[in-house]
């Protein structure tokens, strides 16, 4: 590694906050509205296994919008040029946006309208899904790639404290739910919040400056990439690069099928099997914790064995924590060992996965794979919640969920083997946040 490439700690944790409002929104959307649409088609007001293929379908209909928009918004905003810059315009309107819109769901809820609910979710994760590729984008634009694992890891840290407050709010207002006028409550304080981290996120990173100040270690990390041949802009891969960045997105198919699956139906698992739709709150908090704890030691790992083998090992942890949630009916010590061995997992695969596809990228076009693995991620959330759904019709209980999760980490695992490293890269092992830095 070229040790006089240094990272911007102050700057990468600015641009975490762009990840830190979309965990944090997503904490509330995927507990809340699939809670809001099955009480609203049950005539009973009560949660049915029966209406989960259907909710299941409209809590997909934002990931087929995504299937688009992602990659457009990848490749537009790679083109875009203006005084603030390509990615922070996007970002900072599509914060403010989907701060102004998301509480507009709970209000839909409160009125009685199935149909305002569903207008409402579908016109807030089009605006995220407007920012969410440029968010992410902006930290490899700025970052060389020997960094990218390091800056990931501080991205993610950042990402997971706003998943943590969601979380935290889901625990503190769980009973709301039973209250449709306070049900807003949780909604109203994340856009409060989404607003705050919208307007130091635009203070801070002065976007075109510290591409113009970064603009020599780029350079330098273009030569240092881990790919099997040259990266050249507008310049085709190699084949085996190819091969591999084929292998990574059905992978990464597979493991956000399984991850979405248990966060679409997580709080209605909660209340059928495990009796408390707060108990969603205390797993997501677990889970998130485990991550965020697992950072550095995963970085650790990764320097002794590469990216590829720290994320087999993801797997098979994340794999181990399913099959302990599935051997249990109820939330026991068990079953939250775990959900903490899944969140280990996940820390494991997360840190590694997305350096891993834009490694592949020229730093012109780094929206452009970003958009990539985008697609394939919401693919695999479009798929999901569909067919989960299906099988829990089909069996008729919620305890379907995490045998089907296991089965597509399963998949995951099989399909990683695949991937290809090169052979001469040589690994240091570092301490601290230089647990990070994987070559």
């Amino acid at each position: 590694m070229n040790h006089n490439l240094k990272l911007n700690y102050r700057n990468t944790f600015y641009i975490g906050f762009g990840f830190f409002s979309i965990l944090m929104l997503w904490q509330i959307y995927n507990t809340y509205a699939p809670i809001f649409l099955a009480r609203l088609l049950s005539e009973t007001g009560d949660i049915d296994p029966e209406s989960a293929p259907l909710v299941g379908f409209i809590m997909a209909l934002d990931n087929f919008f995504a299937l688009f928009m992602l990659p457009i918004f990848g490749i537009l905003s790679d083109r875009t040029k203006t005084r603030y810059g390509r990615r922070i315009p996007y970002i900072i309107i599509g914060m403010f946006v989907a701060a102004i819109i998301f509480p507009l769901i709970a209000v839909a809820y409160i009125l009685n309208s199935l149909a305002g609910v569903i207008i409402m979710m579908l016109l807030v994760l089009v605006v995220m899904n407007i920012y969410r590729n440029p968010a992410v984008s902006l930290m490899p634009d700025v970052t060389p790639k020997p960094l990218r694992s390091k800056a990931n890891g501080i991205i993610n840290l950042i990402g997971y404290l706003g998943a943590i407050i969601g979380g935290a709010l889901v625990l503190y207002f769980g009973e709301v739910i039973d209250n449709p006028i306070l049900s807003i409550l949780p909604f109203l304080i994340v856009s409060g919040v989404m607003l705050v981290a919208m307007i130091i996120l635009f203070i801070k990173i002065k976007e075109n400056k510290l591409i113009a100040e970064s603009l020599k270690d780029m350079e330098i990390g273009e030569t240092l990439s881990e790919t099997i041949g040259t990266i050249k802009e507008n310049v085709p891969l190699s084949k085996m690069d190819r091969r591999n960045m084929l292998l990574i997105l059905i992978a990464v198919f597979f493991w956000f099928s399984a991850f979405n699956a248990i966060e679409t139906f997580l709080s209605s698992y909660s209340e059928t099997i495990l009796g408390d739709v707060s108990l969603a709150g205390i797993i997501t908090i677990v889970l998130v914790v485990s991550s965020m704890i697992s950072f550095i030691p995963s970085g650790i790992l990764a320097g002794y064995i590469g990216r590829k083998f720290s994320i087999v090992s993801g797997l098979i942890v994340m794999g181990v924590g399913l099959t302990l949630c599935l051997s249990v009916s109820e939330a026991n010590v068990t079953f939250f060992i775990g959900i903490a061995l899944s969140g280990v997992g996940w820390a494991m695969i997360n840190v590694n996965s997305y350096p891993m596809m834009v490694e592949m990228s020229h730093k012109n076009n780094v929206g452009k794979y970003t958009g990539y693995y985008y697609t394939s991620s919401m693919l695999a959330q479009s798929f999901t919640p569909i067919v989960a759904g299906a099988f829990i019709s089909m069996i008729g209980s919620f305890q379907v969920l995490f045998p089907y999760a296991g089965i597509l980490i399963a998949g995951a695992f099989i399909t990683f083997l695949f991937v290809k490293e090169k052979k001469d890269v040589v690994r240091e092992v570092k301490k601290g946040l230089d647990a990070f830095d994987v070559e």
